[in-house]
């Protein structure tokens, strides 16, 4: 938030405040005062510039952006969210000879890409849209996840579920990660009871609901 509007803003809480406490001092020894009119003359006397046009984005805090660090020890470009609003960055395959991926066959495909994942974070691998629904290729462990403990080289797991064989070159986006907040051992403690408690639904799954 600019500090200029956070001064306004103070300075308007400690106001009213003190508005507050004159009101409650006067009205205990019974004294005829314009309340109204006190708090007019006070803010026609207070600069109001900048806060008739407020909005969310200025209330925002000014802090610093969270960093996922990484290194690239492949010669593709470094990974990036190509839109504004993307949730996730490609990873591309790194490779020194292509790889043929045949109807069903499953491989790891190293991105030559090691990340520093922030405390309560982890990254979760997705499979691309485009890949899956032209050619059938997705990540096979779904969302994969990389916890924040494991510094080493991110490797893909594909497969091709398609009906023909998948060329994939060095270079080529295979995936996109996620970064996404997660609670792990710094807020959940798991605690083994006897039971659990009863709900609604209880026990019924897998299509229990129906289908419409």
């Amino acid at each position: 938030m600019k500090k200029g509007i956070v001064n306004k803003i103070k300075n308007l809480k400690s106001m009213n405040n003190t508005l507050k406490h004159l009101e409650d001092m006067i009205t205990e020894q019974n004294t005829d005062v314009d309340f109204e009119k006190m708090n007019k003359d006070m803010l026609d006397n207070f600069d109001l510039a900048g806060l008739n046009d407020l909005t969310l984005d200025d209330l925002k805090p000014e802090t610093e952006k969270l960093k996922l660090n990484f290194v690239n020890e492949s010669v593709n470009p470094d990974p990036v969210r190509e839109h504004k609003d993307d949730s996730g960055f490609d990873l591309r395959a790194n490779l020194e000879t292509s790889i043929n991926l045949k109807p069903l066959e499953r491989k790891l495909v190293p991105t030559g890409i090691f990340l520093g994942i922030p405390e309560n974070y982890e990254v979760q691998v997705r499979p691309r849209s485009g890949l899956a629904y032209k050619h059938g290729i997705t990540v096979l462990n779904t969302p994969g996840t990389i916890d924040r403990g494991y510094t080493g080289e991110i490797k893909i797991l594909l497969i091709n579920l398609g009906s023909k064989d998948f060329k994939i070159n060095n270079g080529d986006r295979i995936a996109q990660g996620v970064l996404s907040s997660v609670l792990n051992n710094n807020w959940v403690e798991m605690n083994k009871v006897d039971n659990l408690e009863k709900t609604e639904r209880d026990v019924h799954g897998f299509g229990s609901t129906g289908t419409k």
